[in-house]
């Protein structure tokens, strides 16, 4: 589907279709354009009598569709005075059908059927008039015609509300617009945002309303003027329908006089609301939940006093402790200040006086030099007294990601123990043996920079963005040095002097020139300034560094260019090194040969300079002159070394990304995701390791000792080079976290981002352990409370629930339309709910491993995605669920166990003092004790709701400058944790101390999801990254007020003591280690879980003594395997040592690796040598369609079996249905002899075009690939897979006697192609790319005269017509020109290759034909012809004669054909003169003129794989892979269908019950009904982007009420009536695939059933779904069938039976009579099985009535036995079995000769006598057999295997 971006902000629609030129809108009646007063602009008038004969129509035709997706219809028009107008607005909705919505004056009442909306238009009069005063007296506008003083009106329609409204349906797009006579109009236009049309784009910045979402000012040229002075309300009318008041009826087009009281809004979908009055409120409307509270008058909220700063107080590292000498002045208060280790950014916010309710105050943050912990905020009034404490509360504990604006920026500090990398807007130190973090918090964009001076005690980063800010660290300290700001957009390099004092950094500027700025900062870490001592700009610059033997000098690289730089008297020059043949080179990175080395002589220096080819530059930097150049390969094709210029285009090379170079080696990161490691003179890679994606980052350590690596998958870690171990230390997500949940017991984090990935984290170690892709986008997680199981939603609306431990997948379900945006599990872990944009809402049985679905309610929660990725909210006593829904205003509370409503909530309604309405964003409930409800609402504010009653408990305003993203409370209710943008507050839940909170920065993007880990230790937020928080607040004193649902019941004799070691216990006396005993229950009841950080919390109540410290760290148990298709991480696990007597059960390793090979002198290298070699050898497919490559088939055929003696057969195959378009060159015609052959699947097909008969030739027993024929038509061959050792068949037939004369089996592949010489004396053969060889043959006695190999794939041959010793064939390395030679008996085949023209590029021949004048044409892949002279074997001529790949070429006289891969297919006249032959050049036909031309073209439904013409090339026969055969006909531009086929699986085929036509049904979604017997397509019904699965007739006798019906998997049925050849009627009664359908005996209702193994029974009349039968729940079902029968013998009321087969080998028999509604089970079989242990699904279960007694049931599936089952339904038992060799897939009863087809996955089709068990085998399908079907009368068969469709005639046993 195309993008909808365009259309954003809004679309002009007479600009969209250009309404001036009139070419795709049209005008009728009296249309003119005229110059306005009052607009100053051209306008449109429309005049005219009579409406409907003056009007403007856009688009022009009614078949088109403007396709606008906006929201609001905006009209800009004035109704002429004194008379009538209207408007047509034709919209499309989701549902499919078109609603037109009209509105004029003419109107005098609102009208509405299904599929119009007719409202009357009140037009308003110009202020002061008459007609003003008129219609405010009477309080509505004027009924008919426009006031003859009447002005300009900016008409908006909400298209979205106005359907859901009136028709309960779903806008989709407007489709057309109809505006007739009389009015004038200036334009209109649509969009998502809702616009103020009084406010202009220079108020609206003056005012600071200018808002990218939302609503804003008018376009504008779209916008009325307003001469200064005046009012916009003065001069112009605005009406918006439906109306935002509730005083304005709904049913009618009038101005609202109500004042807008606003210009903005939250969100463009909140009506605005009047302002409040005073009114008397009855008891009982008083006590609606709705209600809330009596509606009064509001006080007026205070003015708030301006922000002001009269002091900030210099930051730096501080103590922990609060300083006694804490000021507070002028309003204001600090935070404590803070040291590194639990100190924080301090924001001073300005605390208001005058605060209405809790939290109206105005928050003006001021960030300032931070320290390395984000930013906590206390907006208490009083510091001393209303603090919120700890303070503070949060504290940043770990970040698990890497990257952000960049992946090329990570740092070793200089001893090689910990590196520095940036995640997002945060800059971590991470030690690579601990992974214990540091934090570098201040800069507000994304990271784009790093650089360490040469001790790595100076840190300098660079932000991205417009405010592009550098930023100078004390790297031991951890404190802010200097910041300053440069005008540049973003630094993409930094680098530093190896004394620090010079900084360099490159980058774009605003007008994206590249800016190079050097900086002075020799006095940075004294405090002193950082000044700018030279800039240049409009230089290209990939890298630049600082050489580290001279402050002063630098070099870059870049496209073309490395440059020496030197700064010298406050001028910055550089100077370009000569390139000479190497001037177009990408240049990526430079690095000199010792790193930061001690100053040296600049003579010894040799830069290296590395490119996206593979070149490595080495330049004497003193010269400035390239010493060497040399060119890597990856290992296969390792060159030796090249000095010199050696040879630049001989092959790609590794495209390097970065180099580092040291002493001893040199280390490189390439796009193909190695890491390899090089000696100095670069003779052979010594050491390389693989990664996951690109590697664009890698640095030596000073110590040589390990080489880390950055991918640009957002994978950092590093190569320890004397172990040969990798450790990769860090993964992270590489686009934006959406949602998280965490598994408390075994502290294990599920996330789900927008790089289509749901990752698994440990949160101790930081690993990832599981990896889910998936090319659904996931959206929404949720653990399950206490197993080892997660459920992801996905965009598409399928939920998946997965099981670690066992690695699988456990349910799928598909109840949802929309993107699940909320999933959650009741704390008890019994249930699971979801919920989608689309407002449904799911509830599963989580107590059952299968997740089976309970209940599913449609249309309860609120729309869009805006509330994921936690819509939805459980109670902590499991009993209650909340949402918002059914609109964004309400807010609903279910049962938990039912979704029965409980109680609703209108939350617009509960403040009444604002004028806006207010709609909800989030909700959670508090904990089971205070029965409380939060919701985050679109006015910033959070509102305490009773969960009981309704009522509004307090409210909170003003959480944060952004809307509230998600909310939390913690366990104890004494916190509430909320996210707003980019920052967290933590809030004291109780409002004790007013609105209390601390606010806490780091994010650089807006926060998803927020919440507390279950143990309450820790909080865990998500956005950009995920940052992991330890939570400081002091945990309840009591556990019995714990909520916790990982609490358990501990013994007396556990509370007594509680074991910390193996060797002490600590008796639990003492009151003031609650704390610890606290946190020792929980260990045990979890199995020992670590706390946030892993250790116990330090910050217990203040002890008499201090409590000995606990060391409860343990080994936790990674689960192994792959999760579904998941990974498993490969991480470095250190070992953790185990405390107390508990044995480790990890099964992870200590450490584990990414694959490393080594290349020198180990015994790993000859083994990587011959794994090469191996890989080299091993066949690669060609890119091009033309090679034929057989369909994947997991079925073997049955050696075993044998077919009947001729004339034996019990069924006599009578035709074949369809034609194989996955062949090549299978398909035959000679018209001069009236042969016509072509293949389906393993059967030549010979078909008489004048009387449709067919004669098949059999003796394939898999898919035939092509087909020759020779030049005396009597001669056929055909080529297909043949025995066990891979060996193609070639059978050779006699076509007049129909028998196969010889056979052969030579070619190791497939056979590609088959051709026969110009006398029909050799006969030549082609293998495929496995085996690309040419074998020769005699035609006499198809003996082997010569064979030829060759390199390359060869994908056609062909002989020369002019002379028999010549052929050629075209293939990957070019064509070969081939001359046979005889020497006596012996026969030579002499080859000669030529490589395609330059001109073509780099191509393969894909097809070929002789020219009558010794020339051959041949066709690329990439859409050229080129005319070859056989003489000289040159290439003197080519064009593009295609767009796509050409796969056919055919040649008669001067015309040639070609057919390729876009459906095309053409005729060209050629004119191949010798006179051009001889030139020298290869001419292009633009320089040829007319030798070349185009005559006709035809487009056909696939891509052509075999053609046949006559000798005029006038008429033919052209063979697609869609399986269709056309005849063509040049001369009169026609063409039509021979044979048609279905090109994927059938699945089902059917008679109609008088055999006149069959049905067949595809997985394309194409229902295809044929004539019998000529076996020709009557009509095709297709649903596009549906699988069709089943198909059954109407059992109708008459041709005109005749209907088939089929079953989709969106669970509808569709039905056909074939005398109209159109739909009937569509029904829904699933909501998963339908597996079977099936008409009652006596056709009054339709029985269907999904794959979940619900029976439906739906009306015929109404379409409605009757009864739906649950018996079979949880299996698919695999047959129904219905009989007429009355059931009096059997106890029961009824006029035919019919059963149901399901998956788990279960029969349901059914009495039914379906006039009186009646319906009863007759009988059940369940037949027991063993555990099926095969890689496939086991074989489904059949079941069908014994046509001849429909008392007996025949059954089978898979059980103990192979069987046929014959079960009676009077005596209820077996009265017979039949033994069977296979597993049956499919079966038919006849209904004469009791007969029994049976087809199996060994793709034999077995015909048994009932009664004596007689059986004959038929092995003509080439795949295992899906489907069979006896006609009613027992005298015709169908099987079909895949595509194939075999009818067979039957003749008996």
């Amino acid at each position: 589907m195309a993008s909808k971006g365009w259309q954003h902000p809004y679309v002009s629609i007479f600009k969209h279709v250009r309404v001036e030129d009139w070419k795709r809108s049209l005008k009728e009646g009296d249309v003119s354009t005229y110059t306005d007063k009052t607009l100053k602009c051209s306008v449109f008038r429309i005049k005219g009598l009579v409406p409907a004969n003056s009007y403007i129509l856009v688009p022009k035709s009614s078949h088109q569709s403007l396709g606008l997706t906006g929201r609001y219809f905006y009209l800009l028009f004035r109704p002429t005075p004194l008379k009538y107008f209207v408007v047509h607005l034709d919209v499309t909705a989701e549902e499919g059908q078109v609603i037109r919505i009209s509105f004029s004056n003419m109107f005098k009442e609102f009208q509405s059927t299904a599929t119009s909306l007719q409202f009357p238009f009140l037009c308003g009069a110009a202020k002061d008039s008459v007609y003003e005063r008129t219609a405010k007296s009477v309080r509505h506008g004027l009924v008919g015609p426009a006031p003859s003083k009447v002005r300009w009106t900016c008409l908006m329609l909400d298209l979205q509300l106005i359907l859901s409204t009136y028709l309960t349906c779903h806008y989709s797009d407007l489709k057309s617009i109809k505006l007739c006579s009389n009015m004038s109009v200036k334009n209109m236009f649509t969009s998502d945002r809702l616009f103020d049309p009084e406010v202009s784009f220079r108020e609206a910045k003056l005012t600071g309303q200018v808002c990218s979402q939302g609503a804003g000012p008018m376009p504008r040229d779209m916008a009325f003027p307003v001469p200064k002075g005046n009012f916009w309300r003065d001069l112009y009318d605005y009406i918006r329908f439906p109306s935002e008041g509730t005083k304005l009826p709904f049913d009618s087009f009038q101005k609202d006089n109500h004042r807008l009281e606003s210009r903005y809004v939250p969100s463009c979908s909140d009506p605005v609301r009047e302002e409040p009055r005073c009114v008397n409120v009855s008891k009982p409307v008083h006590d609606h939940v709705s209600l809330i509270q009596q509606i009064t008058t509001p006080k007026a909220p205070p003015r708030n006093q301006p922000p002001m700063v009269t002091n900030i107080p210099e930051l730096g590292v501080f103590s922990s402790q609060l300083r006694d000498d804490q000021q507070k002045s002028n309003g204001f208060a600090s935070c404590a200040p803070c040291d590194a280790d639990d100190g924080g950014v301090h924001v001073y916010i300005h605390s208001d006086e005058g605060l209405s309710e809790h939290g109206e105050e105005s928050e003006e943050e001021s960030v300032h030099t931070p320290v390395p912990y984000p930013a906590c905020v206390s907006t208490s009034e009083d510091a001393k007294q209303n603090k919120l404490l700890p303070d503070p509360v949060l504290r940043l504990s770990r970040i698990i990601g890497f990257g952000g604006a960049t992946t090329k920026c990570a740092l070793w500090t200089k001893s090689g123990d910990a590196m520095v990398y940036p995640c997002h807007a945060i800059i971590v130190s991470m030690k690579i043996s601990s992974k214990e973090q540091r934090f570098f918090i201040g800069h507000t964009d994304k990271v784009s920079a790093l650089a360490f001076n040469g001790d790595t005690t100076v840190l300098a980063s660079a932000q991205t963005g417009s405010h592009c800010v550098v930023r100078v660290w004390n790297y031991i300290k951890g404190n802010c040095l200097a910041m300053f700001r440069i005008h540049a957009h973003s630094l993409t390099s930094l680098s530093f002097s190896f004394n620090g004092g010079i900084l360099c950094g490159a980058g774009k500027d605003s007008h994206s020139k590249t800016m190079v700025v050097v900086w002075n900062t020799v006095n940075v870490s004294k405090g002193g300034e950082v000044t700018i001592l030279a800039k240049h700009t409009d230089v290209d610059i990939h890298t630049m560094k600082v050489t580290p033997f001279d402050d002063t000098r630098m070099v870059s690289c870049g496209r073309d260019s490395i440059r020496l730089w030197r700064v010298r008297t406050g001028t910055l020059r550089s100077c370009p090194v000569n390139l000479g043949d190497y001037h177009s080179v990408d240049f990526t990175d430079v690095a000199f040969e010792e790193g930061n080395s001690s100053p040296q002589d600049p003579d010894d220096r040799t830069l290296f300079a590395s490119s996206r080819n593979g070149h490595i530059f080495e330049i004497d930097y003193c010269k400035v002159v390239i010493r060497n150049v040399r060119k890597l390969f990856p290992v296969q094709k390792q060159h030796a070394d090249r000095g010199g210029k050696g040879t630049f285009n001989t092959g790609l090379g590794i495209a390097i990304n970065s180099i580092s170079v040291s002493s001893s080696f040199c280390a490189m990161g390439s796009e193909d995701g190695f890491l390899r490691l090089w000696p100095l003179d670069f003779s052979a890679v010594f050491l390389e390791a693989e990664h996951e994606g690109p590697v664009s980052l890698v640095s030596i350590s000073s110590n040589s000792l390990h080489v880390l690596a950055a991918t640009s998958t957002g994978i950092l870690g590093f190569l320890d080079v004397s172990s040969r171990d990798y450790n990769t230390l860090m993964r992270s997500h590489t686009d934006t976290v959406l949602g998280f949940s965490v598994d408390g017991i075994r502290r294990h984090l599920t996330t789900a981002s927008s790089d289509g990935t749901v990752r698994i984290w440990n949160m101790d170690s930081l690993h990832q352990l599981y990896d889910f892709v998936s090319e659904d986008s996931p959206c929404s997680v949720a653990f399950h409370p206490s197993e080892q199981v997660f459920s992801c939603g996905f965009n598409s609306g399928i939920v998946r629930i997965f099981d670690i431990s066992s690695a699988k997948l456990l349910a799928e379900h598909k109840e949802h339309q929309g993107a699940v945006v909320g999933l959650a599990f009741s704390l008890d872990g019994d249930f699971m709910y979801s919920a989608c944009s689309q407002g449904s809402l799911a509830l599963y049985n989580s107590f059952e491993e299968e997740h089976n679905v309970i209940r599913v309610v449609c249309n309860v929660v609120a729309r869009g995605t805006e509330r994921a990725p936690d819509a939805i909210t459980v109670s902590r006593d499991s009993r209650c669920l909340a949402f918002v829904g059914p609109s964004e205003y309400v807010v609903t509370i279910a049962d938990a166990r039912t979704l029965d409503e409980l109680l609703r909530v209108d939350v617009s309604i509960l403040d009444v003092a604002s004028p806006r309405l207010d709609s909800a964003l989030k909700v959670c409930f508090s904990s089971a004790s205070t029965e409380h409800l939060l919701v985050a609402t679109s006015a910033n504010k959070i509102l305490w709701v009773s969960t009981k009653t309704g009522r509004l408990l307090r409210q909170v305003s003003k959480v944060h400058k952004h809307l509230c993203s998600s909310l939390a409370v913690s366990e104890d209710s004494r916190f509430l944790l909320t996210a707003g943008h980019n920052a967290v507050k933590v809030w004291d839940y109780n409002l004790l101390f007013g609105a209390n909170s601390q606010m806490f920065i780091g994010h650089s993007q807006p926060i998803n999801q927020v919440s507390f880990t279950p143990d309450q230790l820790g909080v865990v937020s998500v956005g950009d990254a995920i940052f992991l928080w330890d939570f400081l607040a002091l945990p309840v004193d009591s556990l019995a007020d714990s909520c916790s649902p990982l609490k358990q019941n501990i013994s007396p004799a556990k509370l007594g003591k509680f074991t910390l070691c193996s060797t002490m216990t600590v008796p639990i006396t003492c009151g003031l280690i609650k704390h610890f005993i606290y946190l020792a229950v929980q260990a045990e009841a979890l199995g020992g879980i670590h706390l946030s950080n892993g250790m116990p919390r330090q910050t217990a109540p203040r002890p008499c003594s201090p409590p000995p410290r606990l060391d409860v760290s343990v080994t936790e148990q990674a689960g192994q395997g792959a999760l579904g298709s998941t990974s498993l991480c490969e991480e470095t696990l250190a070992p953790v040592p185990v405390s107390g007597s508990a044995p480790s059960s990890n099964p992870r390793p200590a450490a584990s690796f990414l694959r490393i090979t080594e290349l020198v002198n180990t015994t790993t290298l000859n083994t990587s040598h011959l794994d090469t070699e191996l890989k080299q050898k091993m066949p690669v497919r060609p890119d091009c369609y033309r090679h034929f490559i057989p369909r994947f088939r997991t079925s073997t055929l049955d050696q075993a079996a044998v077919a009947p003696q001729t004339g034996e057969e019990g069924i006599k195959l009578k035709a074949v249905i369809g034609y194989n378009g996955n062949g090549r060159g299978n398909m035959v015609w000679s018209p001069d002899q009236g042969l016509f052959a072509y293949s389906c699947g393993s059967v030549v097909v010979v078909e008489y075009l004048q009387t449709g008969c067919q004669r098949h030739l059999q003796a394939h027993r898999e898919e035939i690939s092509c087909l020759g024929i020779a030049n005396d038509a009597q001669t056929l061959a055909s080529a297909a897979g043949g025995s066990q050792d891979g060996r193609s068949f070639i059978c050779i037939w006699d076509v007049q006697n129909g028998v196969c004369r010889n056979t052969i089996s030579y070619h190791r592949g497939a056979v590609q192609s088959l051709a026969f010489s110009r006398d029909d004396r050799f006969f030549l053969s082609v293998g495929d790319f496995s085996d690309p060889e040419v074998a020769l043959w005699s035609s006499l006695s198809f003996q082997m005269l010569s064979s030829v190999s060759v390199s390359g794939a060869i994908h056609e041959a062909a002989f020369s017509p002019s002379a028999a010793n010549q052929l050629a064939c075209v293939g990957a390395q070019g064509v070969y020109f081939c001359l046979i030679q005889s020497h006596g008996l012996e026969v030579d085949l002499k080859v000669q290759r030529v490589r395609p023209p330059e001109e073509v590029g780099d191509v393969e021949l894909t097809a070929l034909c002789y020219h009558t004048d010794s020339c051959l044409f041949t066709a690329t892949n990439r859409g050229h012809v080129c005319v070859w002279d056989i003489e000289t074997q040159s290439c003197f001529m080519t064009w593009e004669a295609d767009v796509g790949e050409i796969g056919v070429l055919l040649c008669r006289g001067n015309r040639l054909l070609t057919g390729s891969n876009t459906h095309c297919l053409r005729w060209w006249e050629v004119e191949a003169k010798r006179a051009v032959k001889h030139q020298g050049k290869v001419s292009s036909v633009e320089d040829r003129g007319t030798t070349a031309a185009l005559q006709q073209e035809i487009m056909l439904d696939g891509t052509t794989v075999s053609a046949a013409f006559d000798n005029t090339m006038i008429m033919g026969i052209v063979g697609t892979t869609a399986g269709t055969l056309w005849y063509i006909n040049w001369s009169e531009s026609s063409s039509m269908r021979l044979v048609s086929g279905h090109k994927t699986k059938v699945n089902d085929v059917v008679f109609s019950s008088d055999e006149s036509h069959f049905a067949t049904c595809s997985e394309d979604g194409s229902v295809r009904v044929w004539s019998a017997p000529s076996n020709e397509l009557v009509v095709q019904f297709q649903v596009l982007n549906q699988s069709c699965g089943c198909v059954c007739w109407s059992p109708s006798s008459s041709q005109e009420s005749v209907c088939v019906a089929a079953g989709y998997n969106d669970g509808t049925l569709r039905i056909f009536r074939l005398s109209s050849s159109e739909m009937e009627m569509k029904l829904h009664p699933h909501r998963v695939a339908v597996t079977a359908v099936q008409y009652s005996a006596h056709g009054r209702v339709i029985l269907s059933a999904g794959k979940n193994g619900l029976v439906a029974v739906s009306s015929l009349e109404n379409g409605a779904t009757i009864r739906v039968f649950r018996d079979h729940k949880g299996a698919p079902i695999t047959t129904i069938q219905c009989v007429k029968e009355q059931c009096r013998n059997f106890g029961l009321e009824g006029t035919e039976m019919w059963l149901a087969a399901s998956a788990d080998r279960r029969v349901s028999v059914w009495a039914a009579d379906w006039s009186k509604d009646k319906c009863d089970l007759l009988d059940w079989l369940t037949l027991p099985a063993p555990t099926y242990f095969e890689d496939d699904s086991p074989p489904p279960s059949l079941a069908a009535f014994y046509p001849e007694d429909p008392s007996l049931v025949v059954y089978t599936a898979y059980g103990l036995e192979k069987e046929l089952s014959f079960y009676s339904l009077a005596k209820k038992q077996i009265l017979k079995k039949i033994s069977l060799p296979h597993w049956a897939t499919c079966f038919s009863l006849s209904s004469r000769s009791q007969l029994i087809a049976l087809g199996s996955k060994e793709r034999v089709l077995k015909l048994i006598k009932s009664t004596s068990g007689r059986f004959q085998d038929f092995l003509q399908h080439s795949d295992s057999l899906q489907a069979c079907h006896f006609s009613p009368s027992g005298t015709l068969l169908f099987t079909v295997a895949f595509n194939e469709i075999l009818l067979w005639e039957v003749q008996g046993l």
